[in-house]
């Protein structure tokens, strides 16, 4: 769900019911275990964790006057999704996560580049986000994100 609210505890009382308090305790998760200098925004509709410009004015290539997202969060008509940047740019966090994953919930993972998919909202592995979000500083990502998306 996109939306035009301007704060992230306001897109969470948008939600139905049934998603508020998964959001919510995602959310948490994440700032419990994210790096500092990470900021939480509502960033293209969603609750974003961007590298705020004051620690890289260059922002983010395909819109500059946006900071450098890497985590994002969103409640989808179908599934609530987590984008994680950085794992679609570090080959070795992905292979870490998706090892990982069937150690913390019994249904198969459901995942594209960056985005994974809860469609199950008793079978969330907290845990294992808190520890995701918590493998990256500001400067690692990046770092990455120059080396991968910037070349050419």
């Amino acid at each position: 769900m996109q939306s035009k609210t301007h704060s992230p505890s306001a897109y969470i009382d948008e939600l139905p019911q049934e998603r508020q308090a998964v959001v919510s305790r995602i959310r948490q998760v994440i700032l419990d275990h994210i790096p500092k200098g990470f900021e939480e925004m509502m960033n293209y509709g969603m609750i974003g964790f961007v590298v705020p410009h004051s620690i890289y004015p260059s922002g983010y290539h395909c819109t500059p006057e946006l900071p450098l997202p890497f985590v994002s969060l969103a409640s989808q008509k179908n599934f609530i999704a987590l984008y994680h940047m950085g794992m679609y740019a570090d080959k070795a966090l992905l292979d870490w996560f998706v090892d990982a994953y069937p150690k913390h919930c019994k249904r198969k993972l459901d995942m594209g580049k960056s985005c994974v998919r809860f469609k199950y909202l008793d079978d969330i592995p907290y845990d294992l986000i808190g520890e995701l979000v918590s493998k990256m500083t500001p400067q690692e990502w990046i770092e990455l994100y120059e080396s991968a998306f910037r070349q050419g």
